[in-house]
This record gives C-alpha cells, sequence and structure tokens, in this order.
C-alpha cells in the first residue's frame, strides 16, 4: 500500500489543542503503571463470538510442559502445528511483511519464561522481549472451552499510531470488538502480561482475527471503578485517554481500508479538524469538561468504525 502523505496523528501541531489535553498527556505518564494494577476486568464476556473451539483432546498434551521455558515449547512441533491453528494467516507487517506465525516465532523462540497452567485450565507461553522494534508476545488458551488468543507487542515504524498491541484469533469474525467482549481470565492475564512487559496501560490496541482485516479493539474499561475498588491516580483523564487513543486508531484503520499489513502515514482530514474543534469548543466550559471530552471521542469513534462497510475479502 503507497504511503498516505500528511500528519501523523490527531496532536499535530497544525490543530490548536486546549490546555485540558496536556494534562491528558501528563496524567497518562503519572498513573500508568497503578491504571494497570486497577483497572476493572471485562465483564460483558461474548462467548458466542467465538466458533470452532479446539476439543479438549486436542489440547491435555499442552499440561506436559507446565513451568518449562516457553522456548521449549515453541519448538515442539505439536505446539507449532497448534499456533498455526490459532493465528489468522494474512500478512502482518512487524518490520516488514509476515505472517502472524512467524511474527510469534520470532519473538518466543528464544524465551526463557516459564509456561504457566492457571486453575488448571488456563495456557500461557510467552515472552518479554523480542529481535527488533521492541517485539513481545503471547499465546493464551482456555483448554477448557477450547478458546485461543494471541497478543503481539512492538513499536511499529511504518507511520501508524505506536507502540501498538494486536490480538489475533482465528476463532472470531467481528467487525468491531471490545476488550470486555472477550473472556475475562484473558483480559486480566493482558494486563498482567503488560504490566510485567513495561507496557503502558494506554495502547492502541488492535484485532486481527478470521477476515481479512484489522479492527480496533476498543478501549472499555473504567480505570475509575477498578476490581480492588481503589481508583488509579486521575482515573477520568486515563480514561480520556484511552478514548484518544482509540479515536486515532479507528481513523488510521479508515484511511488504511483495514489492511492487515498497512503501511502508511496517517492523515488528519478537514472533517477531523473540523470535529476536534467542535468538541474542544463543546467541552472547554462546565464542570463537566473531561466526561463530555470522553463521551464526544467514543461518540466520534463509533461513527469511524461504522460509517463504511468494510467488504470481506475471500480466503487466500
Amino acid at each position: 500500500m503507497p504511503p498516505l502523505r500528511g500528519s501523523l496523528s490527531l496532536f499535530s501541531p497544525s490543530i490548536k489543542v486546549p490546555f485540558l489535553l496536556l494534562l491528558v498527556l501528563i496524567a497518562m505518564f503519572a498513573g500508568v503503571s497503578r491504571a494497570q494494577e486497577t483497572q476493572a476486568p471485562a465483564t460483558n464476556y461474548d462467548k458466542g463470538i467465538f466458533q470452532n473451539p479446539i476439543p479438549g483432546d486436542h489440547l491435555a498434551f499442552l499440561n506436559h510442559f507446565a513451568g518449562m521455558p516457553s522456548k521449549d515449547a515453541v519448538r515442539d512441533k505439536q505446539f507449532r502445528r497448534l499456533i498455526q491453528s490459532i493465528v489468522p494467516d494474512w500478512m502482518f507487517h512487524y518490520g516488514w511483511d509476515i505472517t502472524p506465525y512467524e511474527a510469534f516465532d520470532r519473538v518466543l523462540k528464544d524465551s526463557s519464561l516459564p509456561v504457566q497452567i492457571r486453575d488448571g485450565r488456563y495456557v500461557t507461553v510467552s515472552s518479554r522481549s523480542g529481535p527488533y522494534l521492541r517485539g513481545r508476545g503471547f499465546v493464551w488458551i482456555d483448554m477448557q472451552e477450547g478458546i485461543a488468543l494471541g497478543g503481539f507487542y512492538f513499536h511499529p515504524t511504518n507511520g501508524e499510531p505506536t507502540p501498538t498491541v494486536t490480538i489475533f484469533s482465528r476463532q472470531v469474525k467481528e467487525d468491531a470488538l471490545k476488550l470486555s467482549q472477550l473472556p475475562p481470565a484473558f483480559a486480566a492475564y493482558l494486563s498482567q502480561w503488560s504490566m510485567e512487559s513495561s507496557i503502558p496501560a494506554v495502547t492502541t490496541r488492535y484485532f486481527i482475527g478470521g477476515l481479512d482485516k484489522k479492527i480496533l479493539l476498543e478501549h472499555d474499561e473504567d480505570y475509575c471503578t477498578p476490581a480492588d475498588g481503589s481508583p488509579a491516580v486521575d482515573c477520568e483523564l486515563i480514561n480520556a485517554d484511552a478514548a484518544d487513543t482509540d479515536l486515532n486508531a479507528a481513523y488510521y484503520l479508515e484511511q488504511t481500508n483495514h489492511a492487515t499489513n498497512a503501511t502508511a502515514w496517517m492523515i488528519v482530514g478537514p472533517d477531523q479538524i473540523a470535529w476536534i474543534q467542535v468538541r474542544n469548543n463543546t467541552c472547554g466550559i462546565g464542570p463537566d469538561r473531561v466526561p463530555c471530552r470522553i463521551r464526544m471521542t467514543r461518540e466520534r469513534t463509533r461513527v469511524i468504525i461504522h460509517r463504511h462497510s468494510v467488504p470481506q475479502q475471500p480466503r487466500r
């Protein structure tokens, strides 16, 4: 895909941004660690989005790897076949175009982190470092439900918002997705893995599933209603940053037609500049400035997600 020309993000110097946004950015860095520890888990799990569960007898062999280094599991032929069945085979841009399987292989094959099995059912094979672009990843499998997902983090240099976390699962074929629709145990592990891997709590998130397109994995965690009852510092501002991050990602995905391996510089078009000014004017006064900003931003994100239907591509 040829590069798109223009500004990199919504926060281009050409756009006048109120002082409130600066506070949002400051708060993001001040409260990011606390936010990761306390964000509320997913509560709207939609099991129906997962198709073709993996039979339990095809997963029982995973118990053998408990406590072993992840790299040992990755070298096992049966495990490698399992990963290939979990991740879709659409092209993925990790420095250059490769398959998701190849990307996971590169960040997992030298990992000494132990394979973990929680509650006798949740298997995780993970890494905290990769060969380049700070890549790292994990594979998460629920042996009881036959559900499997992979997570991949790196710092793209291709013009898109950065850094990014992309979740993969061949079992899901959705046009739009929120974190709360995924299993609560998966959401909890993603938060833990992110914290242990020094990944910001609020990071651009995508999902690539059984359809040949990349979609937004929307932040719908509420950092002001955490699981332990202790809100993150400046939690409303962190919620606002999450909303801005999702809007930025949705706008990029629209411009690149949801290509799974897009390489393009994002353009901030006149419609988006006009909308930013309307939001700033609307939410610039009154006692509820941050809630107003969050509400308008999330409404705008939904408009962008749904205003163009993305045609499904036939499988190769």
